[in-house]
């Protein structure tokens, strides 16, 4: 009876393992993503995100064309292009840090392929899985194209996802391979040498220069957002704004808070309970005046915008307190025109449609 009764505890702390186990593969997938790029050459393309933290697994692949289980040798001819699949964790890694590393790897100003590779075949491309994706490339498109990085416009179309067809074994880790010829091929096609023009050594987003900064910017709003100051309360431009619309950052115009967000706080800047775009804000510890303070800046602009605190209005318990000096506002009737017809559905009912 014994030998019975421990038997049984055995096979219920087995069966007990494998559901965790199971539980835990479940959740596991659950958190996968997958983010599908086109830049050139797939060979050049694995390594940049096989290295990053949160990424699962990199595939060179096609995409794209009018034919079914394509090959090296006719992909090209159906009108597939060259892609990377990109398997991430989205709890480790965003999206737009994908994009971040996927526009520093490309012209994406050449509609007629990469460096010395040409045609359709080598043509650069963002597909995107879902409609969060295809915004949050978008954005990403036009936050570049206004930075004016590489001087012409950026042609790189967002198009829908459609069927990825990996590509030979042979192609898989190309770099890891075959280290010499990759290493040849890659600086030959004159890759390297345009990136390293563009971004620099370090591969960082190129910048306003401070001259160039100072022409854009007025003395105040080059202070607050270079140099960290603070403007004056209840005598700036948005502290008692009361029009809807949304706020950018006015060095880059990369969207940051919602008129439906904000509110009278009392202290004479313009106060906001959340931002409306969670991925342009970057949170930094100030201890500047001595005590623990949360500053805010903006990601691509790089730009201080002021702090929050935890002493805002519910649900979200926050109170972003910023400097107007800092941002630009662009009412309702001109989202569309100015690129940030996304929002519009935030207002109205009836979505862009109507206005």
């Amino acid at each position: 009876m014994k030998s019975i009764f421990i038997f049984c505890l055995m096979l219920f702390a087995v069966v007990m393992m494998l559901a965790s186990a199971e539980a835990d593969n479940t959740m596991t997938m659950k958190k996968q993503e997958k983010a599908t790029l086109a830049g050139g050459c797939f060979w050049c393309m694995e390594k940049p995100f096989e290295k990053l933290e949160g990424v699962i697994d990199v595939s060179s692949g096609y995409m794209g064309g009018s034919s079914q289980d394509p090959t090296y040798e006719n992909y090209a001819a159906a009108n597939h292009i060259e892609v990377v699949e990109i398997v991430y964790d989205p709890d480790r890694i965003p999206y737009n840090k994908l994009l971040d590393v996927f526009w520093r790897q490309i012209d994406p100003t050449d509609p007629a392929g990469q460096f010395a590779d040409r045609g359709r075949a080598y043509s650069t491309a963002i597909f995107y899985h879902n409609d969060e994706q295809k915004r949050l490339a978008e954005r990403s498109k036009k936050e570049l194209q206004e930075r004016n990085i590489f001087g012409k416009p950026i042609v790189t179309p967002i198009l829908p996802a459609q069927t990825f067809y990996r590509a030979e074994e042979y192609h898989q880790d190309y770099y890891k391979k075959n280290p010499l010829r990759y290493k040849y091929y890659r600086s030959g096609s004159g890759r390297d040498q345009f990136l390293e023009k563009i971004w620099g050594k370090n591969g960082k987003i190129k910048k306003w220069s401070r001259s160039e900064l100072q022409s854009r910017l007025t003395p105040l709003q080059y202070k607050v957002t270079q140099e960290e100051g603070t403007e004056p309360p209840f005598n700036n431009e948005y502290w008692d704004n009361k029009s809807p619309g949304i706020y950018v950052d006015i060095v880059s115009g990369e969207p940051l808070f919602s008129s439906l967000d904000k509110y009278a706080s009392g202290t004479g800047w313009p106060s906001f309970s959340k931002s409306l775009a969670p991925e342009n804000i970057v949170e930094r510890v100030d201890r500047k005046l001595f005590i623990k303070r949360t500053e805010v800046r903006s990601r691509q602009g790089d730009s201080h915008l002021g702090h929050v605190f935890d002493d805002g209005p519910p649900p979200s318990g926050q109170r972003y307190c910023i400097n107007s000096a800092a941002l630009r506002f662009v009412p309702i009737e001109k989202l569309k025109s100015e690129g940030y017809g996304e929002f519009l559905a935030l207002f109205t009912r009836q979505g862009t449609k109507d206005l």
